[in-house]
């Protein structure tokens, strides 16, 4: 199974554009949306092309291939005009043997931990960096942010496939690269 995951797109047109581009490269079987999709947030200054309606036209042409949780800048007037759920604090996935806990960040995170084991993974966004290292309970992914990226972060989004993990740029670039059957070694 290929999945993508992208986290805070923030309003921004110019970048959700950039992130569909990939999104129809790369062909993943579901679109996994980590959060802070249309607001930008009182600590963020506007996103290039900050307009939160052709986001909504953007991604609700993708409604049935869009699993999401909500970020921090979710409300309930964001289901009203987004066609798939975004209220949903987690989601749990069982891929290929491997249990992921998706999530924004700003509810579950490393410091605090939802109920995982060892051997499963932590998914989430929130903080604009990009992230694999291994916890004192599971591994933790992170695949930065795709309009606001911090701490020199380059624009990015996530793809897993047959076990691998990779954090690319939006021009294709890959950042970081992850395989669950390497568990000691991490990029």
């Amino acid at each position: 199974m290929r999945l993508m995951f992208a986290s805070d797109i923030h309003g921004s047109a110019y970048y959700c554009e950039k992130l569909m581009e990939c999104y129809e490269k790369e062909q993943p079987e579901k679109l996994i949306l980590l959060g802070d999709l249309l607001y930008h947030g009182p600590r963020n200054d506007l996103p290039k092309d900050y307009n939160p309606k052709e986001v909504i036209r953007m991604l609700n042409e993708k409604k049935n291939e869009i699993l999401c949780v909500r970020g921090n800048c979710e409300a309930e007037v964001d289901q009203m005009v987004l066609e798939f759920s975004v209220m949903s604090d987690s989601l749990l996935l069982y891929v290929d043997g491997i249990t992921i806990f998706a999530t924004h960040g700003h509810l579950f995170n490393e410091e605090k931990l939802p109920p995982i084991s060892d051997k499963d993974i932590l998914i989430h966004g929130h903080t604009h960096v990009q992230a694999i290292r291994k916890m004192e309970q599971g591994m933790y992914l992170n695949p930065g942010s795709v309009s606001i990226p911090k701490e020199g972060n380059k624009n990015s989004y996530m793809i897993y496939e047959n076990g691998t993990f990779l954090i690319k740029s939006l021009d294709g670039e890959v950042i970081r690269e992850w395989s669950v059957k390497r568990i000691s070694k991490v990029l």
